[in-house]
């Protein structure tokens, strides 16, 4: 770890009308309905994003001419209520494979009232990665977790 300065977390709150057992369902296991596709790494157009359930999964894209590009891996996986992975992507837009130089990713999946759930998201750690705040900026300016977030409930009123 350097003695960079802290960069601030970037977060986001959504309130679902699904209980918690659904949101993170959706959330882990189709991953690839709600992340918005034009936001990958690899050189080939994105056919899906992953997410392999467990400690230890790799979360990474697959182009649609079958190539992977790995984005991070599962540390924590505790359904429904929590998730952690890192995001390995540096300041240049490419996978960095050292997990040392990794920001994470938790997600926190909480009852609101019946059939309700509430999804906090913590993307922390930028001073982490190499070109950590242009990451963070890139992905403030692009709308953050908020927008993810959007496109989430989206998904999950659709689908139910």
């Amino acid at each position: 770890m350097s003695g960079t300065a802290p960069i601030p977390p970037i977060t986001g709150t959504v309130s679902l009308a699904v209980p918690v057992e659904r949101a993170f369902e959706v959330f882990t296991g189709a991953v690839n309905t709600w992340w918005p596709h034009q936001y990958h790494i690899g050189q080939a157009e994105l056919a899906e994003v992953v997410l392999e359930p467990g400690v230890g999964g790799r979360w990474f894209e697959r182009g649609v001419d079958g190539s992977e590009c790995d984005w991070g891996r599962v540390l924590v996986w505790e359904p429904p209520h929590r998730l952690v992975i890192t995001w390995q992507i540096n300041g240049s837009w490419q996978f960095d494979p050292d997990p040392e130089k990794a920001s994470e990713i938790e997600a926190r999946f909480t009852a609101g009232g019946p059939g309700e759930s509430v999804v906090e998201v913590e993307h922390r750690y930028f001073e982490r990665l190499d070109g950590g705040q242009a990451i963070n900026d890139a992905i403030n300016g692009g709308g953050g977790w908020a927008l993810l977030l959007d496109g989430f409930a989206k998904t999950v009123a659709e689908q139910g």
